[in-house]
């Protein structure tokens, strides 16, 4: 079971490349970020984020790329300070098309990026998720030059500009791969002496194992005499290691996987709630419907009508 691949396809993951930009002085560009990460990789010159929660601009420059938590709000401009400035909210254009006319090649030879959304649509989110950093930013010169992150920003960087045959197929790739190596420095880069959380929880090798098998199996009636019995441990200690390094119990973990699935379920299924339920581990609809509504907020069928009729948004991004 690959843990980060299933956490992104439960919770909806949908991407957008918002092309190559060239930021002039007299610019300032406001990204979409309503439940959309951010990701930004500066091509050249240097450029400042700006957002209400930072006490001071981000300074980015050539080769530095920056990873924003869900939701955060940013402009990027190339001024220090955005006095007499108005933010420009950016369109999303499909991966592959052709740039707009002031990012075309022979554009501005000023700071230019290359900026990414990945959205996450229904909530509650996963504790991954809502435990990343808000800002994380690496620096070029903090990356290994012939590393995977890298290579993989370079060969980005090349298909965005050229517009080549395939074009479209490179960029979602590499955009994927980005990202991913970029949530992997964040979880590697986590302090485990901190407080608990999901990564540090999956660093714990048996605590890893039953973590495994939840999200394989989320259907599966466990018992915690099952998940200890899994890990090799007696009930006391896994309920004790689960605990100090997740900051919750397993079973109350369970019940996240279990939900998780199920928001997925209702967004891109149209499965009775009797059968729904039995995918996510309850016996019957009743059941299941109690516990979703206490986790999310309300009944499984509003859900899916809200899910539904959100789909028509113009910031959702699209399948």
């Amino acid at each position: 079971m690959d843990l980060l691949t299933d956490l992104l396809h439960q919770a909806g993951r949908q991407r957008r490349v918002l092309n190559l930009r060239h930021i002039t002085p007299d610019d300032a560009l406001q990204f979409p970020c309503e439940r959309s990460m951010g990701m930004h990789l500066v091509r050249q010159g240097q450029l400042y984020l700006h957002a209400p929660s930072l006490p001071q601009p981000l300074l980015l420059q050539a080769g530095d790329v920056a990873l924003m938590a869900r939701g955060c709000v940013h402009v990027l401009s190339n001024r220090a300070d955005l006095q007499g400035l108005v933010p420009r909210p950016i369109g999303v254009h499909p991966l592959g098309s052709a740039p707009p006319d002031d990012e075309a090649p022979g554009a501005s030879a000023g700071p230019s990026v290359i900026s990414g959304a990945y959205q996450f649509w229904n909530t509650p989110l996963h504790p991954f998720f809502t435990e990343l950093p808000a800002w994380f930013v690496l620096r070029a010169d903090t990356l290994p030059r012939l590393g995977p992150l890298a290579l993989a920003m370079g060969l980005l960087d090349d298909e965005v500009r050229q517009h080549g045959l395939g074009s479209t197929l490179a960029v979602q790739g590499l955009m994927d791969l980005v990202y991913t190596l970029l949530l992997r420095e964040v979880l590697a880069r986590q302090d485990s002496t901190t407080t608990a959380s999901w990564g540090q929880a999956v660093r714990d090798p048996q605590v890893r194992r039953v973590v495994d098998l939840m999200h394989a199996d989320p259907a599966r009636p466990w018992a915690l005499d099952d998940l200890a019995r899994a890990a090799g441990l007696s009930r006391t200690a896994l309920a004790e290691r689960f605990r100090s390094t997740m900051g919750d119990t397993p079973l109350a973990y369970l019940r996240t996987v279990r939900m998780q699935k199920a928001m997925q379920l209702l967004s891109e299924t149209d499965a009775r709630l009797e059968d729904l339920a039995t995918q996510v581990g309850y016996t019957d609809a009743f059941s299941f419907s109690k516990v979703f509504k206490r986790a999310v907020g309300m009944a499984p069928k509003e859900f899916r009508r809200r899910d539904a009729s959100e789909k028509t948004m113009p910031w959702r991004f699209a399948g």
